[in-house]
């Protein structure tokens, strides 16, 4: 996908002057720098310091290390999977190769490189993915928790290949600051985690090219930092890994500057990013995680290294924590709300281990749990390694007094989200929020007032997820798109409008209206002219979820879409479905009451144009049933859509 003049156009639209400004001043660095790339500054007496107290590693689950060696085993045999394509090739991987389409990205000057076409460079994510090297924080892991120098050696040559095939400013491992504060995170525990291994100073302080680019890494990520509309997520993983860098590799006569000013901006960033009520603002579930990750990760080096760091992180930090607490569902599962690309901050666990869980147990370990917190059982690697590191908050002044929730909150107003739950684990989410974040809201899907129900974690009314960013523009466009979601789309248009992949030109506005332990209604302007406005109503007694749409202004033509999960049968029949799904070896069902003025209609698997479909990760989408009904808004009466659970 490359970039039309009308794109720039819309995406400079979205811009304020100071942004516009800090973006001419970045391109002028850029042409600057194209020229031979300075040296690191010498450095005398490198030492690696920020080590992991005695006793750490024995305190890592037996089962969670099981799986972490099973994992490096896998990567050890050259096997991985990165968002649905599987690799055999990770023995001795071609750092620059997309093995789903089989392109390699093209050399020359980084800022060069085309990384937005997928016909010039490939699969971009595939490319930048094994080059976070996580999967080498994992064979690191290995090596802490066993002893086998065969995963530290393995680590070892990874590195010495990758630093020799990506000099700085050289290809496109040099583009994206999101890349380099993972990278540096990723070697900052990699070199933690190797502390016993013999070879570790020589790979690390005493080898000047890892100095070399340890260096330059940290020079990238404090000359361009993502600024303006587009400090997301990725200004929290820049300065995470800044911060981390400048704290645990202090070699350098700009560490610390690079470790003040990091910090600095982590801190504002985080409070940026973060709702008073401790969900992220980019209204995108998965990056809360990635946003709560980075910023534990950077406390833990914060804490290691003795670095004070303002109140204001700790309790951002602690706010996330408790919210993610309050919104998952009973199996541990939180909203599948806005965009979702399987993005860690810090990866040191085996496959099957339970991210949610795994910050949860993190969050009681550092923060402590409340009352109304749900129970983890789950085990995993990473919270012992974190806990080891980060001060527990009520303890040493590490934290202000603060307020938290006394009981489970239920209605985040700042974000419009409100999770409404009743007996047999029956949990829906209701979206009456802003569109997304900042002017472009890249991570943002059109899914205003749109649910999504559970039944004991299944995915019944199901939000479809994401699948793709790059190089298939039509399903881009598909799981973001209203009909994509579990809401009403009038005129054959989303509720808000699109500007490119990442990019929204305009915003519906959503107003909640009521929002109660079992009512919820709100409504949107997201088509002008027109008001959409739904009520949502749990009956616990009964079992029963009413929905109801009401369209104010001219006749439409309306299109309500309801997505089921994967693991759900439907059987419809006029304006009712049967619904029928096994869970823990148990049979359940539920009848779906579809308005009866539509005319419905069930899709699964269609691709021209796409409909009926479910990405369970990135990279990865498989048929589901979407029930679909036609029709036009004439009528005072609403459309009236009722979901029945049987015991």
């Amino acid at each position: 996908m490359t970039m039309s003049v009308g794109w720039y156009l819309r995406r400079l639209s979205r811009m304020g002057p100071q942004e516009v400004a800090g973006r001419v001043g970045d391109t002028v660095r850029r042409r600057r720098w194209r020229s031979a790339p300075p040296d690191c500054p010498s450095t005398t007496g490198a030492r690696f310091t920020a080590v992991l107290p005695a006793g750490t590693i024995a305190a890592v689950p037996a089962d969670a290390a099981k799986r972490l060696i099973a994992e490096a085993d896998r990567l050890m045999d050259g096997h991985a999977e990165f968002f649905g394509v599987l690799r055999d090739d990770l023995a001795d991987p071609d750092w620059w190769r997309d093995p789903k389409t089989g392109r390699r990205a093209p050399s020359g000057y980084a800022f060069d490189v085309p990384y937005r076409s997928e016909d010039a460079v490939g699969d971009i994510k595939q490319i930048w993915e094994p080059s976070r090297h996580q999967y080498l924080t994992q064979l690191a892991a290995a090596y802490a928790i066993t002893g086998n120098e065969r995963y530290a050696e393995r680590v070892a040559e990874h590195l010495r290949s990758w630093w020799s095939a990506n000099p700085p400013l050289s290809g496109v491992h040099w583009i994206s600051g999101i890349e380099l504060g993972i990278r540096l995170l990723s070697w900052v525990w990699i070199r933690r985690l190797l502390d016993g291994w013999p070879g570790a100073a020589d790979l690390f302080e005493g080898n000047p090219v890892a100095r070399n680019q340890i260096w330059h890494h940290q020079r990238w990520l404090a000359a361009f930092p993502s600024r303006g509309s587009s400090a997301n997520n990725h200004v929290i993983a820049e300065t995470a890994g800044q911060f981390a860098a400048a704290c645990a590799f202090d070699w350098f006569p700009s560490s610390t500057r690079w470790r003040a000013d990091a910090l600095r901006s982590l801190d504002r960033h985080l409070r940026g990013n973060t709702y008073g009520s401790g969900l992220n603002r980019e209204l995108a579930t998965e990056y809360h995680g990635l946003v709560l990750e980075l910023g534990l990760a950077a406390l833990a080096e914060a804490d290691a290294a003795a670095v004070p760091v303002p109140a204001s992180v700790r309790l951002v930090l602690l706010r996330m924590t408790d919210a993610l607490a309050a919104i998952v569902d009973n199996r541990l599962r939180p909203p599948r709300q806005g965009d979702a690309d399987d993005g860690h901050g810090l990866i040191v666990d085996g496959a099957g281990t339970d991210r949610w869980g795994s910050l949860l147990a993190t969050g009681e370990a550092v923060f402590g749990r409340l009352d109304w917190w749900p129970g983890v059982t789950a085990t995993d690697v990473r919270t012992p390694l974190l806990a080891a590191l980060i001060k527990p908050y009520a303890k040493n002044g590490t934290g202000p007094a603060v307020s938290r929730p006394d009981s489970r909150p239920a209605h985040f107003a700042d974000a419009g989200m409100t999770i409404l739950r009743g007996p047999e684990e029956i949990w829906c989410r209701c979206d009456g929020g802003p569109h997304g974040f900042l002017s472009i809201a890249a991570h943002a899907h059109a899914d205003a007032l749109s649910v999504e129900v559970r039944h004991d974690g299944v995915d019944v009314l199901a939000d479809p997820g994401t699948y793709c960013y790059h190089g298939q523009p039509e399903w881009r466009q598909y799981f973001r798109s209203t009909l994509g979601h579990n809401t009403l789309q009038l005129d054959g248009g989303d509720q808000s409008v699109s500007g490119g992949p990442f990019l929204w030109t305009r915003h519906a506005q959503s107003r909640v209206l009521t929002a109660e332990t079992a009512r919820w209604s709100a409504e949107h302007d997201g088509y002008q002219g027109t008001v959409h406005q739904r009520k949502v109503e749990l009956t616990a007694e009964i079992q029963e979820l009413r929905i109801v749409d009401e369209v104010r202004g001219p006749r439409r033509e309306a299109r309500l879409a309801f997505h089921l999960g994967p693991a759900i049968t439907a059987d419809l029949v006029g304006n009712r479905a049967q619904l029928t799904w096994t869970r823990d070896g148990e049979d359940r069902s539920a009848v779906l009451d579809l308005p009866a003025q539509l005319s419905w209609q069930a899709y699964r698997g269609e691709t021209e144009p796409p409909l009926g479909w479910y990405s369970a990760g990135f990279g990865c989408k498989e048929p589901a049933t979407t029930l679909i009904g036609t029709g036009s808004t004439d009528g005072a009466e609403g459309f009236t859509t009722v979901l029945r659970f049987r015991g």
